[in-house]
């Protein structure tokens, strides 16, 4: 029961970030943001699916509904700092790449420190959502998985802020 309530929390949240990252290109048009990485986008976009996919066929196969609360208490640690990551960014935060022409890149918050703050967040968040529930081909595969899309997609936004 606990991971069927986790896992549309899970979605829920996704949802909203979507939302989110909806209004803020609409923004980000407005004012004349230019996208890049368009080519990867939809990989990332599957690898999300098929991750939460394989969340639920490998809870199923393995057939019990234990959880790890410190893990589970990490992860809700870890939803405040994207919290603080998606605050700093304000209209800026997406989940495509974006820039404005003439705008400055932010470096308040977390990206005084940080370069990427919000991919730590996503590698943390792939690692730690399957081995709250002891999902551990899941938090292997799409570990791997994750490393490779966000070696392309985090040189994609260098290239992108270096404009």
């Amino acid at each position: 029961m606990v991971f069927w309530l986790f896992l549309l929390f899970i979605i829920g949240l996704r949802m909203a970030e979507l939302l989110l990252a909806r209004r803020n290109e609409q923004w980000l048009l407005k004012h004349g943001a230019v996208e890049y990485g368009q080519a990867h986008y939809p990989v990332i976009v599957g690898l999300h699916i098929l991750f939460l996919l394989s969340l639920i066929i490998e809870y199923i196969l393995r057939g019990t509904d234990q959880f790890n609360p410190y893990l589970l208490g990490m992860f809700f640690l870890l939803l405040a700092f994207k919290g603080w990551v998606i605050g700093s960014l304000g209209k800026f935060w997406n989940t495509k790449i974006y820039r404005v022409p003439d705008f400055p890149l932010v470096k308040k918050g977390p990206y005084k420190f940080i370069r990427h703050p919000n991919y730590i967040i996503v590698i943390l968040e792939i690692a730690l959502i399957p081995l709250i529930f002891h999902l551990y081909y899941t938090a292997i595969l799409f570990t791997v998985l994750n490393a490779a899309v966000l070696y392309i997609r985090i040189r994609e936004e260098n290239k992108a802020l270096q404009l």
